[in-house]
């Protein structure tokens, strides 16, 4: 009886210090790299394997579940949060570049050449510095929607630093791939925004798009994240200037068939923003890359597709953790 009530006690006390270990509500610290800065978080370990999340088009480091990071650090990894350039807390140390959105976006739909004040490269380079300001040598790297996109250039750019390589629902940026509905489209292009309700009830109408059409969404759900998002900074300038990198892309199909990475390829068959082909031309052009494929998963990380994403995901990065091996500098 002594020794199943030791047991007992060693167990809880492990949970417990795997919980404190795994606390999402870390302070947010502020990084000077080169000319911009980046804000960002650290959960976890630091000798543990670290784990980098970039986050899509408009997305702030809040938009990773704080459910999601815990798993994902519980399996023993230091995961990185960041504010890519122009969103959130990031920041540029001078004044931003302009763009000019209504022209760039006619030339894009002329089959002319985008010009944009950054590159998804540019992009993918933060993540190496902010790598490199951390003292991290090696990363695995999971990258969502835009941020799967700078995820492929990271590994293209440093594939010696990446150990294993998770792309969700991002494309190729291949030509012929199916587009959006004209309806997300015009939710998408929205850009006057006269005062915080009128963004609210927008970005509410947007993630209700995203979602699948399996889920019924709370509306004030819907709104409470946008307020959360909105309050803690709204940068519709910065979210323009991503969309111009975006846009000013040629095909990344070059790319992935020169990658030597362990890569896995998570998408939805219900996207209406990058319909699931998206992710299968991802995964048809990278050698080796394993493609899991969830039905009803749209373009948002919607409670009830949580656990069958973790499902997909956890197994993979556990896989390729070399737990034997801290990559630091």
């Amino acid at each position: 009886m002594r020794v199943l009530l030791f047991l007992a006690a060693l167990l809880s006390g492990s949970l417990g210090f795997a919980a404190s270990r795994c606390d999402t509500h870390v302070p947010t610290e502020i990084l000077p790299l080169g000319d911009v800065r980046l804000a960002y978080q650290s959960i976890g370990d630091p000798r543990d394997p670290t784990l980098l999340l970039v986050m899509g088009l408009g997305g702030q480091l809040i938009h990773w579940p704080d459910d999601v990071v815990a798993r994902l650090c519980e399996q023993g990894f230091r995961v990185i949060r960041y504010d890519n350039r122009d969103v959130g807390l990031s920041a540029w140390r001078d004044r931003p570049p302009t763009a000019n959105l209504v022209y760039e976006v006619l030339r894009y739909r002329l089959g002319l050449a985008v010009q944009a004040p950054y590159t998804l490269t540019d992009m993918a380079d933060d993540g190496l510095r902010l790598l490199d300001a951390l003292g991290v040598r090696q990363a695995h790297v999971l990258g969502a929607s835009m941020g799967g996109m700078i995820a492929q250039h990271l590994a293209d750019r440093a594939p010696e630093r990446v150990l294993s390589l998770t792309l969700v629902m991002t494309s190729s940026g291949a030509q012929g791939l199916p587009a959006p509905s004209d309806a997300l489209l015009g939710l998408l292009a929205r850009r006057e925004v006269p005062d915080r309700a009128t963004a609210l009830e927008r970005q509410a109408d947007l993630l209700a798009a995203l979602g699948s059409p399996k889920v019924v969404d709370d509306r004030e759900q819907l709104l409470e994240q946008a307020a959360q998002a909105y309050d803690r900074a709204f940068n519709p300038e910065g979210v323009q200037r991503q969309l111009l990198a975006i846009l000013a892309e040629p095909s990344r199909v070059p790319l992935l068939e020169r990658l030597r990475v362990p890569t896995l390829v998570v998408h939805g068959t219900a996207d209406p923003l990058l319909p699931v082909m998206h992710g299968v031309h991802v995964a048809a052009h990278v050698r080796g890359a394993q493609l899991r494929l969830i039905p009803g998963l749209a373009h948002r990380f919607q409670e009830v597709f949580r656990e069958p994403l973790l499902a997909a995901v956890l197994p993979y990065l556990s896989a390729h953790r070399q737990p034997d091996q801290v990559a630091r500098l």
